[in-house]
């Protein structure tokens, strides 16, 4: 394998040996070997799949919308654009195909199972609106706590005048956030409170925060949640043929 360059750095040759031996060295090798077994999985899908071949007339309207959409309508900035990325016409095509053959494999691998998954990981999903206020100090947080427990509309001005976060200056709301995106030490106690419910406060990073539940969003199976949903389920499955693949490495 030393005799083969792989390519050359200032003139100087570098073999497939030492390049894989870089990639050890810096720890990259395992996914780099990831990446080539799952490529091979899809490309092996791709040639082998009658059903997943695409109109050319599609293909075509998907390379219209992809140059309009990256400003590359004009073709000498299209070509520059391909010779930046070292490929052809052709190359680009076939690209754009595999892309909608593959969205096409993973609609038809995830469909019987995406409706399940949804409703399995559905509590997770659902998305909550907080608002806060985090102050250095455990008694003070308990004081503050105390001043809102008496009288509700006290929570916004205590978090502009006190809080140590950006979102002070919204009166401490923050923007929406999945549950299961929440922090651990805290996600039990968002979990089980209801709209308008005061929880803290709690040890975060050291500070001491206090929790509002403004608003609990349910989420729905469509638009980016979707896609989102059949990427897990579509990664899940190639790292499942994968594990039945006989992978033998040959190199030392």
């Amino acid at each position: 394998m030393e005799s083969q360059p792989f390519f050359s750095i200032d003139d100087q040759p570098i073999s497939l040996a030492k390049a894989i031996g870089y990639l050890r060295s810096t720890g990259d090798f395992q996914s780099f070997v990831l990446k080539i077994i799952r490529q091979h999985l899809l490309e092996t899908e791709l040639q082998t799949r009658e059903d997943l071949e695409i109109d050319s007339t599609i293909i075509e309207q998907a390379v219209i919308d992809f140059r309009l959409e990256n400003q590359l309508n004009d073709s000498d900035r299209f070509q520059e654009w391909l010779n930046a990325k070292g490929i052809n016409y052709a190359d680009f095509r076939y690209q754009i195909a595999a892309g909608l053959k593959i969205e096409k494999l993973k609609a038809e691998v995830t469909a019987p199972k995406l409706e399940e998954y949804f409703n399995a990981n559905k509590a997770l999903l659902d998305q909550v609106v907080l608002s806060r206020i985090v102050v250095a100090d455990r008694n003070f947080a308990l004081n503050l706590k105390s001043q809102i427990l008496a009288d509700n509309s006290r929570f916004e001005p205590l978090a502009r005048e006190h809080s140590l976060t950006d979102d002070r200056l919204v009166n401490g709301i923050m923007e929406p956030v999945s549950l299961g995106q929440i922090p651990d030490q805290i996600q039990g106690y968002v979990a089980t409170a209801k709209p308008g419910e005061l929880i803290g406060p709690l040890e975060i990073e050291g500070r001491y925060a206090l929790l509002r539940v403004e608003q609990i969003l349910p989420v729905s199976l469509d638009g980016s949640l979707k896609g989102e949903l059949q990427n897990q389920l579509f990664e899940q499955w190639l790292q499942e043929k994968a594990q039945k693949m006989t992978i033998k490495m040959h190199i030392e």
